[in-house]
């Protein structure tokens, strides 16, 4: 653990149970050197701890938060009722194929918006958490540019690599 500084993303899961799926969101945040804590909070199960969460996120520095949930999936939408941070929901697949988490998240209120992605996709809640940030701090802009650089690179090797793979009727 990196001591002295402060966090500016903060990762809530419903349960211990996200952690293997958001251990991406974390992995990113680190790769792009971007202080990060990490939490479990229920909606259902500790509401109390989940307001005096994300009311009190703004003032400890966040400037972004980053929440997954399955099943009901409330958690991302009840932090967004209450703070306003910017709130990126991971729907997890825990039941019914994840369909019951993904509209949880998806449909929100007008009023109350949550940045939703892909289905157990914390790697981009990450990445779009770092993207948020990086509109007021060039040099995580550039650490971002940096990181789409090497995708892009990664797809050009594997094109080259692909070339190499014969077959009596691949023509190229």
């Amino acid at each position: 653990m990196t001591q002295g500084l402060m966090p500016k993303v903060s990762i809530i899961m419903g349960s211990t149970s996200d952690l293997p799926v958001m251990s991406g969101a974390a992995e990113i945040l680190n790769q792009l050197e971007i202080p990060f804590e990490m939490n479990a909070l229920s909606a259902h199960r500790t509401p109390d701890e989940v307001e005096k969460f994300a009311k009190g996120a703004h003032g400890r520095g966040i400037k972004v938060i980053i929440a997954a949930a399955g099943m009901a999936a409330h958690l991302p939408g009840v932090i967004a009722a209450m703070t306003p941070i910017p709130v990126i929901g991971v729907p997890i697949k825990a039941s019914l194929e994840g369909w019951d988490s993904i509209l949880a998240i998806l449909q929100m209120p007008p009023g109350i918006p949550v940045a939703t992605v892909a289905l157990n996709g914390s790697r981009n809640s990450a990445i779009l958490a770092a993207q948020m940030i990086a509109t007021g701090d060039e040099a995580l802009m550039a650490k971002l540019i940096a990181f789409k650089d090497e995708l892009k690179n990664k797809i050009v090797e594997a094109n080259n690599e692909l070339a190499q793979v014969k077959y009596p009727f691949k023509t190229n």
